[in-house]
């Protein structure tokens, strides 16, 4: 049986959709955009989407930021779970 391999990206990766899950706060928001723009300089807010869980405990952001590499995304899932107010990336 063959194991299902991860499909290749090709770098750059333009609209490369990360969505970032976490406990509401105040500064959930700000803290993950501030985390995702050191990582993707060019990130475009308006692709931004809020969406609170439905007892309002969690909060998910989705956006979408240019991926040019592996690392860059190993580095931004990494500080971004470092932070300890992050619960998943995706």
């Amino acid at each position: 049986m063959n194991e299902q391999e991860a499909p290749k990206i090709e770098f750059p990766c333009a609209d490369y959709p990360i969505k970032v899950i976490g406990r509401d706060g105040p500064d959930f928001k700000e803290l993950v955009i501030d985390i995702v723009r050191k990582h993707a300089p060019d990130l475009d807010l308006s692709t931004l989407e809020h969406q609170p869980s439905s007892k309002g405990t969690f909060v998910s952001i989705r956006l979408k930021i240019t991926a040019t590499g592996a690392e860059q995304l190993n580095e931004l899932h990494l500080e971004l779970k470092a932070s300890g107010r992050v619960q998943m990336v995706i």
